[in-house]
């Protein structure tokens, strides 16, 4: 049958299905290569920064403080405030030691964890917590008052929740998402399993 329909089939994958372009014999199920995880952060960085800048642009030009728009029947209004504590407009009033901390984590997570990241959801875990901690940082560090001053601009507010932005819904995101990896299913960040199966007897 192969000779007459002059189809190869790959000594990895019997069926002849085409193999992902990471795909690699060696490596086991579920861990990527360390460039396409690198990808996978970056790209979720980069799109994710630039969703919560343009967002937090729009709010500052846009939104009146003392006249917010309520929408969605009132579940979400967008009430602009300039925070200069951290997410959630926790600890005000001590910006220059978030900036310093926000700045410390950012070079910890692209130096360290980042490279040796080989998990796909570990790489969003990971692209997510980038995303906001620079989306943050970029306003204490450009934002008014000055620099290292720099209020982080908030406008999304939820019923008996603190007012956000993109950047804080990013990071939450991770926190879960590492949670969720795990706890649930013991994945570390090089895409292999927390714990190995015992050897069997």
């Amino acid at each position: 049958m192969q000779e007459a329909t002059g189809a190869a089939l790959s000594p990895q994958d019997p069926s002849g299905a085409d193999q992902p372009a990471d795909s690699d014999p060696d490596r086991p199920r579920g861990v990527l290569s360390p460039w396409f995880a690198r990808g996978i952060i970056a790209g979720l960085t980069v799109v994710l920064v630039a969703i919560d800048q343009v967002s937090k642009a729009w709010a500052v030009e846009n939104l009146d403080p003392m006249n917010p728009p309520v929408l969605l029947g009132g579940l979400l209004r967008l009430q602009l405030v300039r925070n200069s504590g951290a997410a959630f407009s926790l600890g005000e009033g001590i910006t220059p030691v978030f900036t310093l901390l926000s700045a410390t984590v950012f070079v910890v997570v692209t130096v360290v964890l980042a490279p040796r990241t080989r998990n796909r959801f570990w790489a969003v875990a990971v692209g997510l917590l980038l995303a906001g901690v620079a989306g943050n940082l970029i306003d204490r560090l450009f934002r008014p008052p000055g620099a290292l001053h720099g209020h982080v601009i908030d406008f999304l507010q939820l019923p008996y929740w603190a007012i956000f932005n993109v950047a804080d819904m990013c990071i939450v995101g991770a926190a879960i998402l590492v949670g969720v990896l795990s706890v649930i299913f013991q994945r570390s960040w090089t895409g292999e399993r927390m714990q190995d199966e015992e050897p069997k007897k």
